[in-house]
């Protein structure tokens, strides 16, 4: 393996990925974006150094049929996570359609607006053990290897994931992979 390797134009030094993987080993349940932002490696190649059970890879190509998927789950948690901000939203996403090179959504949600689909260059569903508790998410990723956006399961009162939402993302496990 050469000293620098090229995920999706980002690059990735041997000496980055150590540094994540020591990090991950040191703290499980460290947040991956914090994980990438230190060790000068994409968040995409962090979350591919968690164990590979907890991850399956769905092809940017079926962005929409994932997306329609997820409209039918009522709501969501809707989460962007910049250098500069932790958004998050709770509502349904709402089925949306292709036009001036987005894929628009709009309807009875807060969550609405315009996705550059065409920057989508993978989508992950993710299943985390932390020591805490399980999280699962469905993450879009850009050709940096950054996320786009989150889509979680939600909790209810008692920080209990919820049944319904969970059957659903193990069928989604099962439907995309």
């Amino acid at each position: 393996m050469s000293d620098t390797q090229t995920i999706d134009k980002a690059p990735i030094t041997q000496g980055g990925i150590e540094r994540a993987r020591q990090m991950l080993a040191e703290k499980p349940d460290a947040m991956v974006e914090s994980v990438a932002k230190e060790a000068g490696v994409s968040t995409r190649a962090v979350l591919e150094l968690t164990p590979a059970e907890g991850r399956t890879l769905v092809a940017a190509e079926r962005f929409e049929a994932l997306w329609q998927e997820l409209a039918t789950w009522g709501t969501v948690l809707f989460l962007v996570h910049t250098p500069d901000v932790v958004l998050e939203c709770e509502g349904s996403l709402p089925v949306g359609s292709f036009g001036h090179g987005y894929y628009n959504i709009h309807g009875d949600s807060p969550i609405g607006g315009h996705i550059k689909a065409s920057n989508c260059a993978a989508i992950f569903i993710v299943d985390r053990q932390l020591p805490s508790r399980r999280v699962c998410s469905v993450q879009f990723f850009n050709r940096a290897g950054e996320v786009m956006f989150k889509v979680f399961v939600r909790r209810d009162a008692q920080r209990v994931l919820l049944a319904d939402q969970l059957e659903r993302f193990e069928a989604l496990k099962t439907k995309f992979s």
